[in-house]
């Protein structure tokens, strides 16, 4: 039978959930990183007990952990043991330095982006939102920071170097902080068409390459953001989130600040599939393993009140690619919850039936083993989930 291995990011910590295939019964062991964030873990499709892991802190800064053993231990890439801080506590190893491109070929013209009063402020590196292991090679891996930028490791998280085609493509000087910093939060490899990446930035928009990030296009058309001065611009949407369909990649889903969108080139042109939905703001999206027009989203309020409409946490379901929506409800509180779940915090396995997954700012990591239809929670009391990641282990 197989198992089934839920990597969980929290505000204290990291945790590792693992079940059988019938995910009833599961163990948790963790934290990880106790008392540290946890922005995000994942494991590599090509070696599943490779994972890499964002650990940050507001005091000590970014670090980068990684695992060869599914999660039992873990290492700083490139940091030699003993050597884990430098002076005054700050990350020391060599996979925690993030350094912007600056040379005179490439990165000249990168200096500043506009900042939330419209001036001009430079790039600075805070912390890694996402990594995104390569679909073929476990040493590979991208991370996307904040502020917003594309790093490439080929060393197993050991060093970095920053893939600059995306701020210098023309409309990086431009791209604005959301209200949450302005972040690199998704990283889709696409896995059939061999170089081409997407990305979405809050709050600058989605863009794609078709060259294994050496160029980039912004792939904003169709998207409208009553909250700009232009709302059909360019660069300067909110994209919260996109998922795309494994069976057919050129199909993509996207959770906007508002909006449920979806695109059938590849992210070329998009259309809003709300349809139903009690209200369009929310943060995650995520598809069906094995079938492409299966969405799943968790509306949420407001973008000023980040908790369920009328206290009630429910997952929407679509079997059309949206516009038609049904709410699944078995098994989740339908009373006084004000929790939220986060743009980093859904995920599905590849079990048939597939198992969905999401966990949410009050601890709780719900799993469902039947496509949405009835849920559990897996564990209760962690602390606020930040991101979940899903692996089908054989």
């Amino acid at each position: 039978m197989s198992t089934v291995r839920v990597l969980v990011g929290t505000k204290k910590g990291g945790f590792v959930l693992t079940s059988d295939g019938k995910r009833e019964k599961w163990d948790v062991s963790g934290p990880h990183f106790a008392g540290w964030e946890l922005y995000h873990l994942k494991g590599s499709p090509a070696d599943p007990n490779r994972i890499y892991a964002s650990q940050t802190s507001g005091w000590f800064g970014q670090i980068i952990q990684r695992s060869d053993d599914g999660g039992k231990t873990w290492f700083q890439p490139g940091t030699p043991p003993g050597e884990t801080t430098g002076p005054g506590g700050a990350p020391k190893g060599e996979s925690n330095k993030f350094v912007y491109d600056t040379s005179a070929e490439s990165g000249t013209p990168l200096t500043t982006h506009q900042f939330y009063d419209g001036t001009q402020h430079p790039w600075e590196f805070k912390r890694v939102w996402h990594l995104e292991p390569s679909l073929n090679d476990p040493d590979t891996v991208y991370a996307g920071v904040e502020d917003a930028a594309l790093f490439r490791s080929t060393s197993g998280g050991k060093t970095w170097e920053e893939l600059s085609g995306l701020r210098g493509h023309g409309t990086g000087p431009n791209w604005q902080p959301g209200a949450g910093g302005m972040c690199l939060h998704t990283i889709v490899l696409d896995p059939k068409t061999a170089g081409r990446i997407f990305v979405a930035i809050s709050a600058a928009g989605a863009f794609r390459s078709d060259d294994a990030g050496k160029t980039w296009k912004p792939i904003n058309r169709g998207l409208k953001s009553s909250y700009i001065p232009n709302p059909e611009a360019e660069v300067g949407h909110c994209v919260h989130r996109i998922a795309q369909s494994q069976s057919r990649p050129e199909l993509l889903y996207m959770q906007k600040h508002w909006d449920v969108m979806r695109s059938f080139d590849a992210g070329e042109t998009w259309t809003e599939v709300s349809g139903n939905l009690p209200t369009d703001f929310g943060f995650v999206i995520d598809v069906h393993a094995h079938e492409p027009e299966t969405i799943y989203v968790v509306p949420i309020k407001s973008d000023g009140e980040h908790y369920p409409p009328d206290g009630k946490l429910r997952v929407y379901r679509s079997k059309a690619g949206g516009n038609e929506w049904e709410e699944l409800t078995k098994g989740l509180p339908q009373s006084n919850c004000f929790v939220n779940v986060l743009r980093d915090a859904m995920a599905v396995d590849s079990l048939d039936k597939c198992g969905v997954y999401f966990g949410t700012t009050g601890g709780q990591v719900y799993c469902s083993p039947d496509a949405g239809d009835s849920w559990a929670p897996i564990v209760r009391d962690l602390p606020a989930v930040y991101s979940v990641e899903v692996q089908t282990l054989s």
